[in-house]
């Protein structure tokens, strides 16, 4: 097995290319490195404009590792990046936060600003949340939308920090509506907008999926015999041209349970009735147990079921800053014209 050092020498190698296109296009957020790709399983290196974020899952690195790692990527990229270590190699991926390997410095930790698809974010390499605040396997998904929404009304569902809206905004759509759960998301979402003050403004719905879902494509609400439901937004039926359905693994509330791997079936068919006849549903999936191929097969087969079959599809994958050798990512991606 190669070395640390020769495993960051062969990933930068590969990514020569892809980094010249992203910084030409104004996009300063990527992965410099894949462990379980790349030959270090567990360790993620990535660039968050002015930080560099790694993160190990399965063991410490070492501080000397640790610090040689940050030296190098610094000296491939030409310029220094401030670093930042979150050790998740804890019990359910949080981040130990008493940091014993390295204490990034108090400047490294500072709210900073980066950049994708020309479009300005909210870096923050350490807060309440688990994950860093831009998932940048789906840089191609909004990539795909910014270029795709012009005079478009768009929902962006299980939005998170809003960078799908951000994307449509910045491509014309007429109004874009990003729905989450959490205040928490939404909240860096306003912050990502008032990043990029020339773009229209969005809207914010903070709501459990399956109400919300259930309310804008014309479907009852469900209620649970002898439990009383949380209060939530209500919504008028209401179909629009694109919409981004990215939800997590799994997530259970009083309303529902999301489930990839047993039940994709229910969140998508809301999904595809929220969807304007002629228009576009963007899929996803992020379970690396399930295949493309069955997957599609279920998708298609839902939408048939649910009244409205698929024009065409096709499928999106990750940029080369996130390999698969077996051309199977985690993320999976059907866009679906209905």
């Amino acid at each position: 097995m190669p070395s640390l050092e020769q495993a960051l020498r062969a990933a930068y190698r590969n990514r020569e290319g892809l980094l010249i296109q992203l910084h030409d296009q104004a996009t300063d957020c990527y992965r410099l490195f894949h462990g379980s790709q790349e030959g270090a399983p567990g360790l993620t290196v990535d660039r968050y404009g002015p930080q560099l974020l790694v993160q190990s899952f399965h063991q410490t690195l070492e501080r000397d590792a640790l610090l040689a790692l940050h030296e190098q990527v610094c000296a491939s990229l030409g310029g220094h990046l401030s670093l930042v270590y979150n050790d998740r190699s804890q019990g359910n991926s949080r981040i130990d936060r008493n940091d014993p390997v390295y204490r990034a410095d108090a400047t490294a930790l500072e709210d900073q600003v980066g950049r994708e698809w020309g479009i300005n974010y909210r870096v923050r390499a350490r807060h309440s949340g688990q994950d860093p605040l831009l998932f940048l396997d789906l840089r191609n998904v909004r990539g795909w939308v910014k270029t795709n929404s012009a005079g478009k009304s768009v929902l962006n569902l299980f939005a998170y920090t809003c960078g799908v809206g951000l994307c449509a905004a910045a491509g014309g759509a007429r109004e874009v509506c990003n729905l989450d759960f959490a205040e928490s998301n939404l909240a860096v979402g306003r912050e990502n907008g008032a990043l990029n003050p020339d773009l229209a403004p969005m809207q914010f719905v903070q709501s459990d999926y399956f109400p919300a879902i259930r309310q804008l494509a014309g479907l009852p609400v469900p209620q649970r015999r002898g439990r009383q439901l949380p209060e939530y937004p209500r919504l008028a039926p209401k179909q629009f041209d694109l919409v981004l359905l990215d939800p997590p693994a799994w997530s259970k509330s009083a309303f529902g349970t999301v489930d990839l791997l047993r039940d994709y079936q229910s969140l998508l068919k809301p999904a595809l009735l929220a969807t304007a006849d002629g228009g576009v549903l963007i899929c996803c999936n992020n379970l690396a147990k399930v295949h493309l191929e069955d997957w599609r097969e279920q998708v298609l087969r839902c939408a048939t079921k649910a009244g409205r079959p698929v024009r065409h599809w096709q499928a999106l994958s990750p940029a080369a800053d996130f390999p698969s050798a077996d051309g199977q990512p985690p993320l999976k991606v059907l866009v679906l014209q209905l």
